[in-house]
């Protein structure tokens, strides 16, 4: 009886030193999207905003691209493919 005594305070311990654990660290978290957000946040927030939208433009612009340079060379294989068959 008393090595299961002795487990059970073991056990105790343990489930007490893990919640204390977890406790402290639920109290030392840090979330900023609680605080306010400040001129430099809301600087930063747009100048993304600005990089992103760049962003956005130029891969628009580089499918605009790809897509008109595979055309063209769906164009040229369609036209290959009429003068092939004339020619037979």
């Amino acid at each position: 009886m008393k090595n299961n005594s002795k487990a059970m305070s073991a056990l105790c311990a343990a489930l007490i030193a893990g919640s204390m654990t977890t406790l402290a660290v639920a109290q030392t978290t840090h979330d900023p999207a609680t605080e306010p957000m400040t001129h430099a946040d809301s600087k930063a927030a747009k100048a993304q905003a600005k990089a992103d939208k760049k962003a956005d433009i130029a891969q628009a612009k580089a499918d605009k691209k790809k897509a008109d340079a595979q055309a063209d060379a769906d164009k040229a294989n369609a036209d290959a493919k009429v003068k092939d068959a004339k020619s037979q």
